[in-house]
């Protein structure tokens, strides 16, 4: 919502400064977006005469003028503008001045070999316009040396306040002074609109017709005025248009927006030699169109509320107008139109059909109902005033709602519900300013709700009036009370797993992406989704019309945009939600971790010492593990399988779970298909683990940390190699060996695989390390001699492994 200083000083009597009012408007909830104060940007351009303009001697297009401004001595400017000539008046900006337009600050330069001391400015460069065909010419009386803003009237302030949805009372210049008035800032001027008495009946008649189904439309005042002259409207009105970024058309319709922005009230105006028969509120028949102001045909339906004469349909109810009934400066007679709409069903209609209006905005926020026929009134009185002519009498269809809410109000509420103890004189008093009316007697007033506050529903409402009219910075400093138990967490276990999965993962050194949860259906069916049910009713584009059903392709693309501006080595990770269906269980939380290139773990890039490997299953493996180990998961319980899903390169990727029935993630290189698909290259490694599939820990119960078990005896380690068939896998082998002895070995690892000749065909060795670590001796030869003997026969029973020679 914009508006000027001076257009809100008609409605507020202040002294206030510009910065008062600022302060003001926000601490009362109509927070300023900014302040536009041309006079101060545009301070430094001051009117100018130019004295001669001779032609430059090194250049066909350029003149050297000597220009008066009013300073002192003439000063010599380079100017390359076709209007440039001896006589005229301009805007003279000197060196050292900052230029909007060209965004650069002017020095003294040299063009073509002649110095310029300054610039003629046209009012592009300014910002006033896009004219930037020439420099700006000014009347011949206008003063030498005066500044220019001054002069052409851009001295006045414009300010921009954000209006939240409960507010419309705030939608015109008449109701935020209301509440800067209550806040003390200054007196409301009588808004009182005074009748304008009709000759005659109107010509033309309303009535509705919605048939069995509800009315849209509670209350359509109408009235018409003979005899106008339509023209450009008053400058004052021009001027208050063009400051909140409408372009003056005629005074019939200026009219209309003017009274929109200064009372919140929209109206229409029909040329009436163009409406045939009278007007019919009903619903849009389907099949009918209708051409708009905006100059665009749009296709109706039996949802939309129309205003309809003998010819079809003429309006688009409490959006937009029809191009064939519109106003021109040829109008005569005049059919100026107040209305009431269903709020609801104009938010329907335009976002269906895609049309912004500012009677829309205001009309499906809600208007005062009962400002409709006073708004008529103003309305004609305007158009007389300006475009002269003989009213008739209003016409009226349907009703207009009385004010609809009367409140029990305990003063107490605003103590109870704040901690601010204002009096019963202070509330209400600001009630009675802000337009409530106030009866009764402590502690119970009864307060009525104003036909322009649709958003009053209850006493809270009321405390939040009186909290923010008086200022939350009344309401005072009360620390949390001290309590003497111990503070118990306030993070679930899956909050906690979260915020521990982003600082384990980023300790690995990948970077936390934060990407869209909507990816396009192509890419959410690559990814196991696509289902019907995840797609979006309304998306924001075609490339977001899908829940995501993992976190990878948002990674996989954000790392291929890295790669198209040069960073090909990345690794991203991000934990989040995923949506495997629309049940509250489908939802998951997933961390997820891509590598991509050669950023492994080791290290990217290229080296003197030798160049990095490109990423693998392994890296993503690593990733995965160390990731549940950080997050205090029973790893050693978990088992890891070959396979994963199809976006999974088949033979480079691995499943961890705890038994079929318990997926925890999947780990690996991701399949050339996949990345097909998706039009990105590789090579790429990733991992998913669901935070939520991971077993909650066991309940202890104490806090207290165990003792530190130190063991003084030297652990023992001794290597084995085993023969095994090439598709034996290295788990099994580890798994054998540690159930060898459980109370004596410790850990397994492999540390070599080797596949040869000298080995068989379809035959590999796997060797392993197993640390064996006594608890009460120091083993004898003999026992680590049986041991050892328990090992390589536990590993042959379970995997037909032999003992390499």
């Amino acid at each position: 919502m914009k508006f000027t200083q001076s257009w809100l000083k008609e409605h507020l009597e202040t002294e206030a400064s510009l910065e008062a009012i600022g302060d003001a408007l926000t601490r009362v909830g109509l927070e300023v977006e900014g302040i536009e104060d041309k006079a101060k940007a545009l301070a430094p351009f001051t009117v100018a005469y130019v004295v001669s303009a001779e032609q430059h001697p090194n250049a066909d297009r350029l003149r050297v003028c000597m220009v008066d401004t009013g300073a002192g001595e003439p000063v010599q400017v380079v100017c390359g503008a076709p209007n440039a000539r001896a006589g005229m008046k301009s805007v003279f900006s000197p060196p050292g001045t900052y230029i909007p337009g060209k965004d650069i600050t002017l020095t003294v330069g040299t063009i073509r070999g002649v110095e310029s001391h300054g610039m003629l400015c046209s009012a592009a460069e300014l910002e006033l316009s896009e004219d930037h065909d020439g420099i700006i010419e000014l009347p011949a009386d206008a003063p030498v040396g005066m500044p220019y803003a001054e002069w052409a009237g851009l001295a006045d302030p414009v300010i921009d306040i954000a209006i939240t949805p409960n507010r419309p009372d705030c939608l015109g210049v008449h109701g935020v002074a209301r509440d800067l008035a209550a806040a003390g800032l200054g007196r409301l001027a009588d808004g009182a609109v005074a009748p304008v008495a009709g000759e005659g009946p109107c010509p033309v008649a309303v009535r509705f017709d919605f048939g069995d189904e509800p009315a849209l439309s509670p209350a359509f005042a109408l009235r018409l005025v003979r005899g106008v002259r339509n023209g450009p409207s008053p400058e004052w009105m021009q001027a208050k248009l063009r400051a909140v970024g409408l372009r003056p058309i005629n005074a019939l319709v200026d009219i209309t927006n003017y009274l929109t922005y200064d009372r919140n009230r929209p109206l229409h105006v029909f040329d009436a030699a163009k409406v045939k028969g009278d007007l019919v509120v009903r619903r849009a028949r389907s099949g009918e169109s209708l051409v708009a102001l905006d100059g665009k045909t749009y296709a109706l339906d039996e949802t939309m509320c129309v205003i309809a004469d003998d010819n079809g349909v003429e309006s688009l109810a409490g959006i937009m107008g029809g191009e064939a009934s519109g106003c021109s400066d040829a109008t005569v007679d005049v059919l100026i139109e107040s209305a009431l709409w269903e709020p609801l069903n104009i938010a329907q209609t335009g976002r269906k059909l895609g049309v912004n209006s500012d009677a829309r905005y205001r009309f499906e926020r809600g208007v005062d109902p009962a400002f409709t026929i006073p708004g008529l009134d103003l309305a004609t009185r305007l158009v007389l005033d300006i475009c002269g002519g003989v009213a008739s009498e209003i016409v009226l269809a349907g009703t207009i709602p009385e004010p609809r809410l009367q409140l029990a109000f305990p003063v107490g509420e605003v103590k109870r519900l704040s901690g601010i103890d204002p009096s019963v004189d202070e509330i209400r008093a600001i009630l009675t300013a802000l337009g409530f009316t106030v009866a009764g007697e402590a502690p119970v007033l009864t307060v009525g709700v104003p036909s322009w506050r649709p958003d009053i529903d209850g006493k809270a409402d009321l405390v939040e009036e009186v909290v923010r009219i008086l200022g939350i910075d009344r309401v005072p400093s009360t620390p949390l009370e001290k309590s003497d138990d111990v503070s118990r967490p306030v993070l679930t276990v899956l909050q906690v797993r979260t915020r521990r999965a982003k600082r384990a993962l980023a300790a690995r050194g990948l970077v936390e992406a934060v990407t869209w949860s909507f990816v396009a259906k192509g890419v959410a069916e690559a990814f196991g989704g696509g289902a019907e049910a995840l797609a979006l009713a309304n998306p924001i584009s075609p490339e977001m019309s899908d829940m995501r059903p993992s976190l990878l392709p948002g990674l996989v693309l954000a790392a291929q945009r890295n790669a198209d501006r040069g960073s090909a080595d990345v690794a991203l990770f991000e934990v989040g939600q995923i949506f495997r269906g629309i049940r509250p269980e489908d939802q998951k939380i997933a961390a997820t971790g891509l590598r991509r290139g050669t950023a492994g773990v080791s290290g990217s890039g290229r080296h003197w010492q030798g160049a990095a490997a490109p990423v693998s299953v392994f890296d993503a493996k690593a990733d995965a593990l160390s990731l549940l180990e950080a997050l205090g998961a029973p790893v050693d319980k978990f088992q890891i399988v070959a396979g994963a899903p199809s976006w999974f390169h088949p033979g480079r990727s691995g499943t961890i779970q705890l038994g079929p029935q318990t997926v925890i993630g999947h780990f690996g290189e991701l399949h050339p298909a996949t990345l097909e698909a998706l039009d990105i290259e590789g090579p790429l490694a990733g991992f998913e683990i669901i935070l939520d599939q991971i077993p909650q820990p066991r309940v202890r119960p104490t806090k207290t940390r165990p003792p530190l078990d130190v063991q003084a005896l030297q652990p023992v380690t001794r290597d084995f190699a085993f023969v095994v068939d090439r598709a034996t896998e290295a788990g099994k082998i580890l798994k054998a060996a540690l159930s060898a002895d459980k109370a004596l070995i410790a850990a397994a690892s492999v540390f070599d695989v080797f596949e040869g000749a000298a080995i068989g065909e379809g035959r590999k060795s796997v060797a392993i390390e197993v640390t064996l670590r006594p608890t009460d001796h120091t083993l004898t030869d003999a026992e680590i001699d049986a041991v050892s003997g328990k090992i390589v026969a536990q590993v042959a029973k379970a995997t037909g492994a032999v003992l390499r020679g």
